[in-house]
């Protein structure tokens, strides 16, 4: 389906399809931003527009004026990013616009460069984020329903969508005002669970829609992935091949927009990296244009790093690091050269495109030219071979034009080809991390080890096994399970069997060690057996139960449960003893978190051990802590993690984020091993390291490193990661 504006007018002649595309109303002087059926209308002039995803959280302040350059420099001109609720408002009232938060002082970067600014406030976002951006409390509200027609949700969304939409104004940057706010996004990819919900899924996205329009913020709003969406809030794609899997919107006075191009796709620990070629990201794009497309973001542009425990279940901490802007901020060659090449063809031919009318011609069976044309602003041409094996050679107005296979050429004048989306003229680049210091004398670390609690100590009983998040609220990856065993006669061969819904268990007995197992985005039920020892008296039975972030989709997330649900004790398979039911304590959270041992301030407050060796080496939960000098220059700085398991990583008391190095992919690898240090976290010397590793590392073999990109040509004896 080609959709177009008001009045559009289909003739079928022959092999030839043609779109007269007549604006509704004519040209117009109002300032601000409409639409209609071809395009938004910013200021009184249509505008074609190349977006791209950077969410601020997912960087520092320092690096924002950079990335926004870069991204400019690439031809684009917008920046679109999500609102995160549930850094804004942790606490039900409690606001935080501070920091990595401070979304005023990000967009007012993006005015001051020239750029513009898609604003999708949601307030649900997935965005692979924890919790999908609900703040954790929401759960806890009497009658809450997430994501329906919800008295209680409504509420609290609406709360903060006007307090997002009112900072907006107060500060004058929506379009209306002359700001760089152009359009706000409502809700997210809700057509992904709408039908979950019945008709109370219908009635919500009627109310979210009439909800957002009535702030009058004086911008279009949009909702992606919405057949559905009330008029006037555009309906967009989010995908891979728009151009081809897309209707259309659902009125012909709604322009069509594709709010997320994956330049990528998102990693989850113990998968591979999924590579997109910046031919195929190319070919869509043009084809999405070519098809009377008239917005297009890239998600992301620049993906950057999920910091603290911010990332979703299982996904990793760097985020879209394959996006044209990789994780550090570097350009990812070819995609980024590709890419501002592809606009800068598109646009030289904008007025056409805008003004002129459509054409469709058949050129071969699979081959087409999508011709515009207006007397006063020339012509413009895209012609299409969708055959991926062969190329084709193809006649256009007595020209003969070559295409490579699954490529589109771009015809400046319908004569000259400027472009072709699987020519790829700029050079690879490789990314290259040098080390500059390894961690490896032992004398230089401490090492704090947590003590493994007991029923005894426990100040929470009950005759169950409580659910996970029940009790942690989100504040700590970590919730012990405590009980004791004694048996009654002689156990041969004891083992120990664990189901949980959490990700990861650690199974001590009597303060040892018996065994650990973990899920997967995939495996969501985590079996575990384990041979354990057991005395004759009374057994301690301690279980730490540890979540990598909570899911950031689906339906009914706020019924979702967490954590052990089935602890059995196996006497050489003659016997079975049930312990789910019998006396648990709880503890929540490490004593080093208590204490936020990764702060120079309390440092003190545990006892650490120094200079042996033996002590440093693969023990299980512990906290290790050196200090280092920061590297020279201003380059991107990253940890080499190879030799540890799964942690978290603390510089200077900010969190760099989970890392996960012993889930390894089928090709026998770590999802991730480098870890960003931003150079604002950096001091010139004297910098703290914390490291907390749940399941024994060798911290010795921890290397400090710099990130550049070199051309291929260079790199081949260097250090590689990518």
């Amino acid at each position: 389906m080609v959709s177009g504006p008001v009045g559009f007018c289909l003739i079928l002649l022959g092999t030839v399809l043609v779109f007269h595309t007549v604006a509704a109303g004519g040209a117009t002087t109002e300032k601000g931003v409409t639409y209609d059926g071809r395009s938004l209308i910013i200021d009184g002039q249509r505008k074609l527009l190349f977006s791209g995803s950077i969410h601020y959280p997912r960087s520092t302040p320092e690096m924002w004026p950079s990335l926004i350059k870069k991204t400019k420099e690439g031809g684009i001109d917008v920046i679109q990013t999500y609102v995160f609720w549930n850094l804004h408002e942790p606490k039900l009232g409690q606001y935080d616009f501070s920091g990595r938060n401070d979304l005023v002082k990000f967009i007012k970067e993006i005015r001051s460069q020239g750029l513009y600014v898609c604003l999708r406030i949601g307030p649900f976002i997935e965005a692979e984020w924890n919790y999908g951006g609900l703040p954790f409390w929401l759960r806890d509200v009497p009658g809450m329903v997430y994501r329906t027609d919800n008295e209680p949700f409504k509420f609290h969304m609406q709360q903060f969508t006007s307090k997002i939409a009112n900072l907006m104004k107060s500060e004058g940057l929506y379009a209306s005002q002359g700001g760089p706010i152009i359009l706000s996004q409502i809700e997210n990819e809700y057509g992904n669970v709408e039908a979950a919900f019945r008709e109370k899924g219908a009635s919500y996205v009627k109310w979210a829609g009439q909800m957002a329009v009535g702030l009058k913020t004086g911008v279009p709003w949009i909702m992606c992935k919405q057949p559905d969406a009330p008029d006037p809030v555009i309906n967009t794609c989010n995908g891979m091949r728009c151009g081809e899997t897309f209707p259309g919107p659902n009125s012909p006075n709604k322009p069509k927009m594709w709010t997320e191009d994956w330049t990528s796709f998102f990693q989850v620990y113990g998968s591979e990296p999924y590579i997109r070629s910046a031919e195929d990201i190319a070919f869509h794009a043009a084809l999405f244009v070519a098809k009377n497309g008239s917005y297009i973001n890239y998600y992301m542009y620049h993906g950057g790093t999920n910091f603290g425990r911010t990332s979703s279940s299982y996904f990793i901490t760097g985020y879209y690091d394959q996006a044209p802007l990789d994780e550090y901020g570097l350009l990812r060659q070819p995609k980024y050269g590709h890419l501002k090449e592809l606009h800068a063809a598109i646009k030289s031919s904008a007025n056409p495109l805008l003004q002129g009318k459509q054409t469709i011609l058949s050129l071969g069976p699979m081959q087409q030219a999508y011709v515009f044309e207006d007397p006063s602003s020339g012509c413009v041409a895209f012609l299409v071979n969708n055959d991926a094996t062969k190329v084709i050679q193809m006649k256009f107005r007595n020209n003969a034009y070559s295409l490579r296979p699954k490529s589109i050429g771009i015809l400046q004048n319908c004569k000259t080809l400027i472009y072709e989306t699987a020519k790829v003229s700029v050079a690879k680049n490789i990314r290259v991390t040098t080390p500059v210091q390894v961690f490896n004398d032992p004398d230089k670390w401490e090492v704090f080890r947590e003590t493994i609690p007991t029923f005894s100590g426990a100040s929470l009983k009950k005759n169950v096994l409580l659910e996970h998040t029940y009790l942690t609220k989100d504040k700590t990856d970590y919730l012990w399970y405590t009980s004791r065993f004694k048996p009654d006669s002689p156990c041969a061969k004891p083992s120990l069997y664990i189901e949980s819904s959490g990700h990861v268990v650690h199974v001590f007995v009597n303060n040892a060690l018996a065994g650990s197992g973990h899920g997967s985005r995939d495996i969501r039920v985590v079996k575990l057996q384990v041979p354990v020892s057991l005395v004759n008296g009374q057994n301690n039975i301690s279980i730490l139960s540890g979540m990598v972030g909570l899911p950031d989709s689906g339906a009914y997330m706020e019924r979702k449960s967490y954590g052990l649900t089935k602890v059995q004790i196996s006497c050489g398979g003659t016997k079975t003893i049930d312990l789910s039911g019998s006396q648990w304590g709880y503890s929540v959270g490490l004593l080093g978190e208590k204490v936020k041992l990764h702060q120079w301030r309390n440092l003190q407050r545990v006892k650490w051990s120094t200079n042996n060796a033996g002590l440093i080496k693969n023990r299980p939960l512990a906290w290790y802590k050196t200090t280092f000098d920061g590297p020279k220059g201003d380059g991107p700085v990253g940890l080499n993690m190879g030799s540890m398991g799964k942690g978290e990583i603390w510089v200077n008391g900010e969190s760099i984020g989970r890392y996960w190095v012993s889930f390894l992919t089928p090709s026998g690898h770590p999802s991730q091993s480098i870890y960003h240090i931003p150079r604002a976290f950096l001091k010139q010397f004297g910098n703290l390291l914390v490291v907390l590793e749940e399941e024994g590392g060798d911290p010795l073999g921890i290397s400090l490193n710099t990130i550049s990109v070199v051309g291929s040509n260079q790199a081949q004896s260097q250090s590689q990661f990518s």
